[in-house]
This record gives structure tokens, C-alpha cells and sequence, in this order.
């Protein structure tokens, strides 16, 4: 069964760091796209980031451009997302997701509706 799940999430100040995990259990992350998506309270799901199966191309939403970082481990199937210079407009739940098949890095971070498996969200709180 393939399955998703997302740690690191947490309270953190204003100008403050987190590294989220997205650990993949029943497939390889090298063969799929995941992406990285947010929901604030009251509002849609914005695409954050995504990296691509095999070549690990990366596409970033302009809001975390510069400041967030997607990276993969194949040897622990998991995928991170490096936040930095954390602002309070970043809190949100966080959720990974993945596909497989031939897309782009930016069209997998654009449309949510892309993906096929999701995990359950980590809540990232930044506030002083």
C-alpha cells in the first residue's frame, strides 16, 4: 500500500528554520513526482514545491523562492523541505503528495488536483 508521511511540522518565530520529511512507504520516490502543498486556514491549496522523478528538477512557488529548499534521499525514500527565514504568511498545514508518470516539476507544483496519493498534513505554525 502506498503511503505518505509528513513530520517536522511545529511552532516556530518569525526568521526561524524547520525541516519537513516526507517519508514513502510502498513505492520509490525516485519514480515519482511529489510535491509539497499548503493549506492556510479559510483558503485553497497552494502548490510550495515539487521535485521530478529520476532527474530531481525543482520548481518553487515565488512566495518561498530563495528561502525553502526540496531535496530527496532515495536510500530513505523520503523527501524534504528546508524552510528558512520562516514569515508568519507561511503558516499553514503542509502535505506531500506524489505522482508517477511524465509531467513537469512546475505542473506538479501548479495543479494539486495532479496528484494521486496524499499524506495527512503537518501544521506549521510561525508566530512570535
Amino acid at each position: 500500500q502506498l503511503q505518505l508521511v509528513e513530520s517536522g511540522g511545529g511552532l516556530v518565530q518569525p526568521g526561524g528554520s524547520l525541516r519537513l520529511s516526507c517519508a514513502a512507504s510502498g513505492f520509490s520516490t525516485d519514480y515519482y513526482y511529489i510535491g509539497w502543498f499548503r493549506q492556510a486556514p479559510g483558503e485553497d491549496y497552494e502548490g510550495v514545491s515539487c521535485i521530478s522523478a529520476s532527474e530531481g528538477t525543482t520548481d518553487y512557488a515565488d512566495s518561498v523562492k530563495g528561502r525553502f529548499t526540496i531535496s530527496r534521499d532515495s536510500a530513505k525514500d523520503t523527501v524534504y523541505l528546508q524552510m528558512n527565514s520562516l514569515k508568519p504568511e507561511d503558516t499553514a498545514v503542509y502535505y506531500c503528495a506524489a505522482v508517477s508518470g511524465r509531467h513537469s516539476a512546475y505542473l506538479c507544483r501548479e495543479d494539486p488536483t495532479l496528484m494521486d496519493y496524499w499524506g495527512k498534513g503537518t501544521l506549521v505554525t510561525v508566530s512570535s
